[in-house]
């Protein structure tokens, strides 16, 4: 039996346990670096799975590493199981309908995704224990994917420095080799400090810092003409000083999201960003803390082990779904307008009709990804290759109702697996054949071009819930 027949035979008889475990993690729905009760069910099933279990790794409460094995090759499996805010939604129904109003829900389908890497690592141990194959592999729990970057805090630390190479997925509404550069980003509060005073009466001995959030963001967005094109400058006011339009506002916050395709870029836009919210305080007698809250860096693609992730998926083809499954798939699509569907990327040339993708897309080599993601700092350290499977309808945009309500069916949950089924064929394929993984340990020097790794968050700068 070949090992993609045998890797996928161990994923099969387990199935029904990572659903389980899927679908648990889907029902918590648990936000960056409060997931505790997500994170305690993947290192249990670790456990019962003969790995051994580091929890609180790199200091962070919901992060942990599951080991198994000794020796080179050390294999990075990266997986993720945080939620979105503001999400929540019943499943497998065409209409957006809340579980709880302004609760949370796994819009990104980071419940598939870690349990997709489970099911690769599990599968992994036990063909290496089946054909005394010797090496190491790691699941690495890692929290905080949105909003947080709990991987560049991770990799502060030096968990990923002595990873051979690393293997990822994401879900999707296509099935793809992710050959992406992702955009690099800085997460910074800036929270102004002024004097209350009443608004009518003496208006002149307050100072106000809602005034100051204003005149910054007018200054940020006067910036954007003087940055480079393939920047992001996002934010939102998280404090706007309260409810009494008749008192003068002593306290105010905004949160910025800075992108662009470099961290070098990105680090020259806060600078700028923050010289600029040092202006808004003198204009209005106020003072400003610029509080840093996360960073991440630019992904590093790596070709070598993107084409053995290929090579693997293009054997195991794609997930196939019923007629129950389309017919749902059908009945979400109706929901999304012709925007969305004709604005989303990477769906090829008459695909874009279709309820599920049911084809793999052609390897093409690298593409820009506007987005952002903590396994850019991975990459820079590691060799690393991800894949995508379909696990949402065609056409529609990740963090909406659509992608959460089809999260806990089977549609996801063959998505899933058969993500769990590549990553873990790819990993054995270079597990087998070292030579692979010098080559894209050369790419990768390569393409660093003598640069090495550093991490973009200050180490004084703490991964939390919310600053």
């Amino acid at each position: 039996m070949k090992p993609t027949e045998r890797l996928s035979a161990i994923i099969e008889q387990k199935r029904e346990t990572f659903i389980h475990l899927s679908d648990c993690i889907w029902d918590y729905a648990e936000t960056r670096f409060e997931e505790f009760r997500s994170a305690e069910l993947l290192c249990q099933a670790l456990e019962q799975e003969g790995f051994t279990v580091e929890r609180g790794a790199g200091g962070i409460p919901t992060a942990f590493v599951g080991s198994y094995g000794s020796g080179y090759p050390v294999v990075g499996l990266l997986g993720e199981f945080d939620a979105l805010s503001g999400l929540s939604q019943k499943k497998a129904t065409p209409e957006a309908e809340p579980i709880v109003p302004g609760g949370n829900g796994h819009g990104c389908g980071h419940n598939l995704l870690g349990t997709g890497s489970l099911a690769a690592a599990v599968a992994l141990k036990q063909y290496m224990e089946e054909n005394g194959i010797p090496g190491t592999i790691r699941y690495y729990g890692c929290p905080g994917e949105e909003g947080g970057s709990g991987k560049a805090f991770m990799a502060r630390e030096g968990l990923f420095d002595d990873v051979d190479f690393a293997i990822s997925w994401h879900p999707m509404d296509y099935n793809s080799i992710m050959s992406v550069s992702s955009l690099a980003n800085y997460q910074v509060y800036y929270k102004f400090k002024g004097r209350s005073a009443h608004a009518a009466a003496s208006p002149h001995l307050g100072r106000s810092a809602l005034d100051a959030v204003e005149l910054m963001n007018i200054g940020v967005n006067y910036l954007r003409e003087h940055i480079i094109q393939e920047a992001r400058v996002h934010y939102a006011i998280t404090n706007s000083g309260g409810h009494s339009p008749n008192v003068v506002q002593a306290n105010a916050e905004v949160l910025y999201l800075i992108r662009a395709p470099q961290i070098g870029q990105a680090k020259e836009i806060f600078d700028r960003v923050s010289d600029i919210a040092r202006g808004a305080a003198l204009m209005t007698g106020t003072e400003v803390s610029i509080v840093f809250d996360k960073a991440c860096s630019n992904l590093v693609p790596n070709t070598v082990t993107e084409q053995v992730m290929y090579e693997q998926f293009t054997e195991l083809g794609v997930p196939a779904h019923d007629e129950a499954e389309l017919e749902l798939a059908r009945q979400v699509k109706a929901t999304l307008s012709e925007a969305e569907i004709s604005s989303a990327p990477n769906i090829p040339a008459g695909m874009r009709d279709r309820a599920m993708a049911d084809r793999l897309n052609p390897y093409t080599g690298t593409l820009p990804l506007y987005g952002s993601t903590d396994v850019g700092d991975v990459s820079w350290i590691t060799p690393t290759a991800q894949c995508t499977t379909a696990c949402f309808v065609v056409g529609s945009p990740p963090h909406t109702w659509q992608w959460v309500t089809l999260g806990a069916t089977s549609i996801a949950h063959k998505g899933m697996l058969h993500a769990g089924k590549v990553m873990a064929a790819t990993a054995m394929k270079m597990i087998q054949n070292p030579e692979l993984i010098e080559q894209a340990k050369q790419e990768l020097k390569d393409r660093l071009q003598g640069n090495t790794y550093q991490c973009p968050i200050p180490k004084d700068v703490v991964a939390s819930a919310r600053k």
